[in-house]
């Protein structure tokens, strides 16, 4: 083998074992430090819904606003496409391609447009309050 196949195979092989620390290095450090004293098994709380290891108060089932959700789903969406424009926005300094580059920015934030105008005819950004039966 030639000098520069073996310098990629070994490059390969660091970025796998690195890949690998990674993702198995979390659950090993958690097995090594975690207190087995304390766990749900030994308490006999295997029922408990458990979160973050304290007592739960109350009941679990709370209801959400789906307008949380929408929210949500519409701030990704956006900050996904948002991402999509930095490349762009980067190579928009060449002056041989300065005209097309514009105007596909022109139609993608045009089809983004078309995206929130279309939640808004929907009333996704409309917030009214929750009105329950047994109030």
């Amino acid at each position: 083998m030639d000098q520069h196949t073996l310098t990629n195979i070994i490059y390969v092989t660091i970025f796998l074992i690195g890949a690998l620390l990674f993702g198995f290095g979390p659950i090993i450090i958690v097995k090594l430090f975690s207190p087995s004293s304390h766990t749900r098994n030994v308490d006999n709380r295997t029922g408990q819904f458990i979160e973050c290891g304290m007592e739960p108060i109350g009941s679990a089932w709370i209801r959400f606003g789906i307008v949380y959700y929408q929210y949500a789903l519409i701030f990704l969406a956006f900050d996904v496409d948002i991402l999509f424009l930095f490349p762009v926005a980067v190579a928009y300094n060449s002056p041989q391609v300065a005209g097309r580059d514009f105007a596909e920015m022109l139609i993608f934030v045009g089809i983004l447009s078309l995206a929130v105008i279309y939640a808004w005819v929907k009333g996704v950004f409309t917030w009214e309050p929750k009105k329950y039966l047994h109030q």
